[in-house]
């Protein structure tokens, strides 16, 4: 629950500190006193858009800060998804440059607004005149259903449910589109794959087919050079190997009466082997080099066909081309294939979708039971409320198609009157008789979640008397069990009732105007109410009926 509020810089507040207490509290003021300024900043720790022109003239910065006790609230998981340090009090900063920056504290942590908003909607609810308007819409309505049906787990288990079918149906658009675009392509993709298929390439026939046509080019410079060669080697006169032979047999006959020679005749011998071998390799390649112009065309003929498709496909290798080969190759067993992955997407959705049917045919039956059961209690809870003919009713309809919250439509129906015809209830109600329902469901959703502080910003506007009264009596019934609910109220039937009464004044120098907050004391509260009663002017019988009110005995 809010412990304390410290507001620094913000509108006419130049500095203001104040605590507050459990139970049933109130706030009073004479219009323009600054209670709505205190909203706004309690707003901002709740995450809503800081505005510098709200900063207090002539200051750089404000800041709002509230101390909340957290302990019987079991946050712990937040802070721990957060990556947050917990602590039974938690404090929640925000701070606001004249520059315009704005920044979040939780715990003396730095924060995002977003981290922010979720932990303040968790700490209190700040219900203001304006939220009157929730009543027209449905996504408030089938909210009030599923907390006080505390469809929690089921509402999670079918979203989980839901964004799984979404998911597929996704998938399953963006495969089928794809799918289409590929066949588009089909023709065109089946006939480059098979014109590199037909080519029947080799990752190493390009180079060995240069090489050939290299050759057969030059067969006749080759053959020619072979067979000098050859002569060179082999020649009766002049030729090396005969020479050879001749300087071995010479050097050979003097082993017996020269050591040094075999050695030498040895090298010698080594040598004649190695070039005898080379002339006949030589004579060899030399016998098998003719001249082919039919398969040097058709060498050519197949570079030619090499060359053409890589300029096609703008490459410079075979392998590239075997690659996009590949590539076509898959493209065309992925068109093959969508059918069957269209077919098993769309079996799956299906499947989800059944369940995802079921799952809201479960929320569907709680929320059925719980509307029969807000029907029984708002009427219980409205007839003291001065409605003694009133009818409510919660008309649950059923989508076409599933959607985030479930198939279900929700709305509240309502009659004042004891012939009047059930209608929605932002249509017939008025502005008293709205604030009385949003009371009422206030209340019993108070008694279905733990909310540590509820803060009603002029819930009673359209209200007097006696029905005030009963008002008070809710208002006050909701802030026990450990819970805090504060109203800011001009009635003083409620001003009354509360544990705590505070009062927010203004004050006018020669300069400036600043507003404060202050606790009253039990003479001043007398006084208050009193004003509250009879306006400015203080009369013995306002001061009787305050006391009355208040429950003081003289």
């Amino acid at each position: 629950m809010l412990r304390s509020l410290h507001i620094q810089n913000y509108a006419l507040i130049e500095k203001l500190d104040i605590d507050f207490s459990a139970g049933f509290s109130v706030i009073t003021g004479e219009t323009g006193a600054g209670k709505s300024i205190i909203l706004g900043a309690i707003g901002l720790l709740l995450g809503q858009r800081a505005d510098v022109k709200a900063i207090r003239q002539g200051a750089s910065r404000c800041v709002i800060e509230a101390h909340f006790d957290i302990s019987a609230y079991g946050m712990q998981p937040f802070f721990k998804e957060n990556e947050l340090e917990y602590e039974d009090e938690c404090i929640l900063r925000r701070e606001v440059q004249a520059s315009g920056k704005s920044r979040a504290f939780i715990n003396d942590t730095p924060a995002s607004l977003v981290q922010m908003k979720e932990l303040g909607e968790q700490l209190i609810d700040v219900h203001s005149q304006h939220q009157n308007l929730l009543l027209n819409q449905e996504g408030f309505q089938l909210n009030v259903l599923d907390i006080l049906a505390h469809n929690e787990e089921l509402l999670s288990a079918y979203q989980g449910l839901y964004k799984s079918w979404k998911q597929v149906q996704e998938e399953l658009k963006e495969l089928m589109i794809r799918a289409e675009e590929n066949k588009a392509d089909e023709d065109y993709v089946r006939f480059q794959f098979e014109q590199l298929e037909e080519a029947h390439l080799s990752s190493e026939e390009q180079e060995e087919l240069e090489q050939e046509a290299e050759m057969l080019s030059h067969a006749e410079e080759i053959k020619a050079g072979l067979y000098r060669s050859e002569q060179l080697l082999i020649a009766d006169e002049n030729g090396i190997l005969p020479a050879l032979k001749e300087s071995l047999n010479a050097i050979s006959g003097l082993k017996k009466v020269y050591s040094v020679s075999s050695e030498l005749a040895d090298r010698l011998e080594s040598a004649y082997i190695e070039l005898k071998d080379i002339s006949q390799e030589i004579s060899s390649k030399e016998e098998n080099i003719e001249f082919n112009p039919v398969r040097l065309e058709e060498v050519n003929d197949r570079l030619n066909l090499i060359y053409t498709l890589q300029q096609k496909h703008r490459v410079s290798s075979v392998i590239e081309l075997l690659s996009l080969q590949q590539e076509y190759s898959d493209k065309l067993s992925a068109i093959t294939s969508y059918d069957e992955q269209i077919n098993s997407l769309k079996k799956h959705s299906e499947d989800l979708r059944v369940k995802v049917e079921k799952q809201a045919a479960i929320l569907t039956q709680s929320r059925t039971k719980t509307a029969r059961e807000v029907e029984k209690q708002m009427a219980t809870r409205l007839v003291p409320l001065g409605m003694p003919h009133v009818r409510f009713q919660v008309e649950i309809g059923i989508r076409k198609e599933p959607g985030i919250h479930g198939v279900d439509t929700v709305n509240f129906l309502f009659s004042a009157n004891k012939n009047g015809v059930l209608q929605n209830i932002s249509s017939v109600a008025s502005g008293g008789e709205i604030a009385r329902v949003m009371l009422s469901l206030k209340a019993m959703i108070a008694g279905a979640v733990k909310l540590p502080t509820i803060l009603f910003d002029e819930i009673d506007t359209g209200v007097s008397g006696e029905i005030a009264d009963r008002m008070a009596d809710i208002m006050e019934e909701m802030g026990e069990h450990n819970r805090q609910v504060i109203s800011i109220t001009h009635l003083p039937q409620i001003a009354s009732r509360g544990r705590v009464h505070y009062k927010v004044y203004k004050q006018d120098t020669a300069t400036e105007t600043n507003s404060y907050i202050c606790r009253l004391t039990d003479k001043e509260r007398v006084e208050e109410v009193a004003h509250m009663l009879s306006g400015s002017t203080l009369t013995e019988a306002a001061l009787n009926n305050a006391k009355s009110l208040l429950g003081i005995k003289e």
